[in-house]
Formats: structure tokens, C-alpha cells, sequence
């Protein structure tokens, strides 16, 4: 089964700046719509980002024009550059195909404080 690990996370202060990374056991990245989801204390999970397999990529309204979600086909790895990052953002991040049609990986901690 493929298996998607989540690097990246940290502390930033407001204002600062992150890179998600997620990576694939298996040629998924390059087949499937994968996206980027958050889940922040006590709220369901959303979505936060996707990049189908043309290119094409959607975003949730509250990061439009902050973050960036990217893929690298031969490294079986989708990326998530986040910008301008506010306290609002603190949540673990997750990455899947969208849907969600794997199982779920550890996630990565962004957590946006002064």
C-alpha cells in the first residue's frame, strides 16, 4: 500500500514562511489529484490545496494568493510553499490524493505564533 510521509512543518512567527513536503512510496503523484488538507484543534479537516495531473490547481479561499502547492513527478513528491502564514493557519497538515483515497500519513505540525 502506498504510504505518504509529511516533512516540513515547524514554529513560524506571523508573516513568515514554510514548505511542506510530501512524499510517495509509490507513482502516484504524477497519476492522481493530490492535495494538501489541514486539520487545526477541534475542526474537521479541509482542504487546503490541489494539483491534478495537468497542472491545474485549486485552492481553498482563505490561502489564495499565500500558498502554492507544486509537484515533482520524478521524486513522487507534491510540495506546499505557504506564505504570509497567520495564526489561522496552525493545523497539521496532510497531504492525499483528492479525494482522499489513501491512508492517511502522520501529518506535520505548523504551528504560526509570536
Amino acid at each position: 500500500q502506498v504510504q505518504l510521509v509529511e516533512s516540513g512543518g515547524g514554529l513560524v512567527q506571523p508573516g513568515g514562511s514554510l514548505r511542506l513536503s510530501c512524499t510517495a512510496s509509490g507513482s502516484i503523484v504524477s497519476i492522481f489529484v493530490m492535495a494538501w488538507y489541514r486539520q487545526a484543534p477541534g475542526k474537521q479537516r479541509e482542504l487546503v490545496a490541489a494539483i491534478a495531473s495537468g497542472g491545474s490547481t485549486d485552492y481553498a479561499d482563505s490561502v489564495k494568493g499565500r500558498f502554492t502547492i507544486s509537484r515533482d513527478n520524478a521524486k513522487n513528491t507534491a510540495y506546499l510553499q505557504m506564505n504570509s502564514l497567520n495564526p489561522e493557519d496552525t493545523a497539521v497538515y496532510y497531504c492525499n490524493t483528492r479525494p482522499s483515497r489513501l491512508q492517511w500519513g502522520q501529518g506535520t505540525q505548523v504551528t504560526v505564533s509570536s
